[in-house]
């Protein structure tokens, strides 16, 4: 979908600080091969003082306070994750949005796994565009991954769960970075590889194992990866072509390419042989010291950007993301430096790059 009156106006996270990945190593938490083949640094985890909602309120009222939106402007809330959130059988959405925004902001949540927050932001610019006066959406990501339910070094391989709240607000009346397109396609039957084995008909404790679920699904269908593959680069590359391909854009116009965050190799194929975008243009660096924040990626790294100064006008930045079921794209244009950019820290980091 082309998008002519839909704005980015602020970004904003709250992540905990960077625990070492060596550590994990050197604790027999984290496989020493995986590690070395995964290049990960650090994975920002967070201790048993603030539940996910809550970081999601403070990415929100950092995000909302850059954007110079009127909380009465807000028309809708939607809060995306991955993992619990603090209480069971409870509209979270409702929380976060009474306490960020505002006590009437109609709120819901969006759980489409990892592919939850690019999603919501289609989803949004498509209530924007219904409003005839000033309006603004509210998105939200927010994870914290934790024993005993989830070993976040080695629940899934080629990929270490991190925590943390982001935020983004869209408006229609103006931003530094204006959405250009979005698409998002599905293929709903991928979702038999999270689900394993089958259903229960009520919540167990047994802790979350992405490989046996995942070694079932291949099981049932005798072994063959390769068809699950296909299908995952069918929807990935379809998606990111019509968002190009709507917005104007060929894969050389993009200065940044957003993608959810695996281990190096991970991220090297996504880039390389699903985007044609070289590493250097990827928000890897940021993702090897934050590991994957759940529907929180593409947020984080945005903000991340934002933060160190490293968008520039006229820059085209790219979103994406995926999970077992659809995929999301999102191509933006930077249209303004915003306030809260550090271009200093971003020339910090190049010297230091270099």
């Amino acid at each position: 979908m082309r998008w002519e009156s839909v704005y980015v106006a602020g970004t904003g996270a709250w992540l905990p600080e960077p625990y070492p990945a060596r550590a994990a190593v050197e604790a027999g938490e984290y496989d020493p091969e995986q590690w070395e083949a995964d290049g990960l640094r650090s994975v920002r985890v967070a201790g048993d003082e603030v539940a996910p909602p809550d970081m999601a309120v403070h990415a929100a009222t950092t995000a909302l306070k850059r954007s110079g939106v009127d909380s009465a402007e807000v028309r809708l809330l939607l809060h995306n994750y991955v993992w619990f959130q603090g209480q069971t059988m409870w509209p979270v959405a409702s929380y976060v949005a009474d306490h960020a925004v505002h006590w009437s902001v109609p709120a819901f949540e969006v759980k489409q796994e990892c592919n939850a927050a690019v999603a919501s932001l289609e989803l949004a610019a498509r209530h924007l565009t219904t409003e005839s006066g000033p309006a603004a959406a509210v998105l939200t990501t927010a994870d914290r991954f934790a024993e005993p339910l989830i070993n976040r070094w080695s629940a899934e391989a080629g990929l270490v769960y991190g925590d943390g709240g982001t935020a983004l607000v869209l408006s229609n009346r103006g931003g530094f970075a204006q959405v250009l397109s979005t698409a998002t396609r599905a293929d709903n039957r991928m979702e038999a590889l999270a689900r394993g084995a089958g259903l229960s008909p009520l919540p167990t404790a047994e802790p979350y194992d992405h490989a046996a679920r995942f070694a079932h699904y291949l099981r049932s269908h005798g072994g063959n990866i390769r068809e699950a593959t296909d299908r995952l680069i069918a929807m990935v590359k379809g998606v990111v072509d019509q968002a190009l391909d709507e917005a104007a854009t060929d894969r050389s116009d993009i200065a940044w390419a957003v993608l959810p965050t695996g281990g190096r190799n991970k991220m090297q194929w996504q880039a390389e042989q699903l985007l044609g975008v070289p590493g250097e243009r990827t928000t890897w660096e940021f993702g090897s010291h934050a590991g994957h924040l759940g529907a929180g990626d593409q947020f984080a790294a945005l903000n991340d950007l934002t933060e160190r100064g490293e968008l520039a006008p006229g820059d085209r930045v790219l979103l994406l993301s995926a999970g077992p079921g659809a995929a999301s794209c999102a191509v933006l244009e930077i249209t303004a430096t915003p306030d809260w950019s550090s271009p200093a820290a971003g020339e910090r980091n190049a010297e230091e790059a270099s």
